[in-house]
């Protein structure tokens, strides 16, 4: 069964930095287009950021500029180097496939909170 663990999240001030990190449990790995998702209280999931294969990225007009996504595909890992953050950045961020097969999990995701 594929599954996502997310971590590296936390409490940042406003205009701080943050990496998350992703381990994803999927054979073949380095052919599945992988994405970055958050989704703050009250409010549907939304996309943030994807990666194919091969390294190429695509990210959500509120994000670009500041964030960079990145994977590892030894290592079966994603990455989301976060800086400038905002308060409007917090949400709980979690990794998948950039186009979830139906019936897909999703894992815990990991805190992130922008504030002073």
């Amino acid at each position: 069964q594929v599954q996502f663990v997310e971590s590296g999240g936390g409490l940042v001030q406003p205009g701080g930095s943050l990496t998350l990190s992703c381990a994803a449990s999927i054979l073949n790995f380095a052919f599945y287009e992988m994405a970055w998702y958050r989704q703050a209280p009250g409010k549907q999931r939304e996309l943030v950021a994807s990666i194919t294969g091969g390294g190429g990225t695509n990210y959500v007009d509120s994000v670009k500029g500041r964030f960079a996504i990145s994977r590892e595909n030894v290592k079966n890992a994603v990455f989301l180097q976060m800086n400038s953050l905002k308060p409007e950045d917090t949400a709980v961020y979690y990794c998948n496939h950039r186009y979830p097969p139906l019936g897909q999990s999703w894992g815990q995701g990991t805190q992130v909170t922008v504030s002073s």
